[in-house]
């Protein structure tokens, strides 16, 4: 597996409108895309930082999984994801390796990516996501 690089750092809010104003406001950046992920049962929003984004996750549902997360810890980082140049052997590669997925397929997720899950418990408590930009 190659990663080539820290695609972003998901964390889960309560209110997407006021995280946008302390994003912008008070950080000074410009968030570029909001969307919905209806399979994730999320909203999100996107801001690069250099190379990295920061990607806002609110729950549209709170049995979805980050309104459970947020239920459970609060506010703050999800997860990390990074990008890899072919996801499906990605994972079949940390599968081999002793690694539980939580997405054995990928599947779409917002700002054209498709993406996987990695289990905390097999990341050293890290939820990890890896990533593939979608192909147009």
């Amino acid at each position: 597996m190659e990663i080539t690089h820290i695609e972003h750092i998901g964390i889960a809010v309560k209110n997407m409108e006021e995280a946008i104003k302390y994003y912008e406001g008070v950080l000074g950046f410009k968030c570029y895309l909001v969307e919905e992920v209806r399979t994730q049962k999320t909203k999100t929003a996107f801001f690069m930082v250099g190379q990295t984004k920061i990607e806002l996750l609110e729950s549209t549902d709170q049995l979805g999984p980050i309104g459970r997360f947020i239920e459970a810890k609060g506010e703050g980082i999800h997860h990390i994801a990074f990008a890899v140049n072919n996801l499906q052997d990605s994972l079949k590669e940390v599968a081999t390796k002793g690694v539980q997925l939580i997405d054995t397929e990928p599947k779409r997720g917002s700002d054209n990516l498709n993406i996987a899950f990695l289990h905390p418990k097999s990341t050293r408590g890290v939820l990890t996501e890896l990533c593939e930009k979608i192909e147009k």
